[in-house]
């Protein structure tokens, strides 16, 4: 299956056989894709292997991802960013490498493989937390191809183990908590690292 966004219609279909499961049903989701206008209100499906939101004014319209081309999650609260919190996702697209401005208008994005970003948003904000955890679980289950050797050249994830091996002393160093974090990249690990430290910069 390709990279990006696409339309799916009618209740999620689950891929049983192959070994997918839902993991949570969210009603009274409102979906933001780029910037197109906010559409609601929906049902979020999350299953292990894909983020599918179907509306609730018409059962035929709806999107799906799968969590590999979801390269970024993180809750946002900033009304700087947009207006109400939300989970922000990056998705990538088979149209990255054309230097695609998302920013472009409401026309050019209306094909879902240019579409580089969606926000989910809850009716119940304070369900963004356990979303953004199933999220984290869902993108574990579903590493890049070459994850585990970049994982290896990074070493930027410690278990306890290894922290009390490290230097406590060395001049700044920083405890990454994966459970502090502000956001979660499956296998992008230089993005994630960026939006840790912006979030310890603004402390």
């Amino acid at each position: 299956m390709g990279l990006g966004l696409r339309e799916v219609s009618g209740e999620p279909v689950i891929d049983s056989e192959n070994g997918e499961e839902l993991m949570r049903v969210q009603p009274g989701v409102d979906i933001a894709l780029a910037n197109l206008p906010r559409q609601s209100p929906g049902t979020l499906y999350i299953t292990t292997k894909q983020v599918i939101w179907v509306s609730d004014v018409d059962k035929n319209k709806g999107y799906a991802v799968d969590f590999l081309s979801i390269s970024l999650h993180a809750v946002s609260r900033d009304p700087d960013a947009y207006p109400v919190p939300c989970l922000y996702t990056q998705i990538e697209t088979e149209a990255d490498e054309e230097d695609h401005d998302s920013d472009n208008s409401d026309s050019e994005c209306q094909d879902l493989s240019m579409i580089s970003e969606m926000r989910l948003i809850p009716s119940d904000p304070t369900q963004l937390d356990s979303l953004f955890q199933i999220f984290c679980q869902c993108a574990e289950l579903n590493p890049e191809p070459n994850d585990e050797v970049e994982e290896e050249e990074h070493d930027w994830v410690f278990n306890t183990d290894q922290m009390e091996d490290q230097d406590e002393d060395e001049e700044g160093y920083i405890s990454q908590n994966p459970a502090n974090s502000l956001g979660h990249s499956n296998g992008h690990h230089d993005l994630a690292r960026t939006v840790l430290e912006v979030g310890c910069s603004s402390n």
